[in-house]
């Protein structure tokens, strides 16, 4: 398994593992993951805005370790090491779910 980052605007964003670099460059091309880019949101501002440019490399050790932590307390159960698992560099968060919870206080 080899690591990679994901940089917006020469900021890394997100590290993740792959098999190899072309199932790497599959996942970063994927409309649904670029899409999630839009709709997650860091610091009150989407993550990507769909414009500045994205760039895809080999993550440092640093940025390995992140994604290796991460798999470590993971505690999803039927994740495998084999499955997708993305680790954001930077503070996130979901709009849907900031909304649901909007939802929920207003309800109460």
């Amino acid at each position: 398994m080899d690591y990679f980052t994901i940089e917006i605007s020469g900021q890394a964003i997100a590290s993740f593992r792959s098999e190899n670099a072309h199932d790497a460059k599959n996942f970063f091309e994927a409309e649904d993951f670029r899409e999630d880019l839009t709709v997650l949101q860091s610091q009150g501002k989407p993550v990507w805005d769909g414009i500045a440019p994205l760039a895809l490399r080999k993550a440092t050790a640093e940025e390995a370790s992140e994604v290796e932590h991460a798999y470590e307390f993971d505690d999803d159960p039927e994740r495998t090491i084999d499955d997708e698992f993305v680790v954001f560099l930077i503070p996130i968060s979901d709009v849907a779910d900031d909304e649901a919870d909007e939802e929920d206080d207003a309800e109460r």
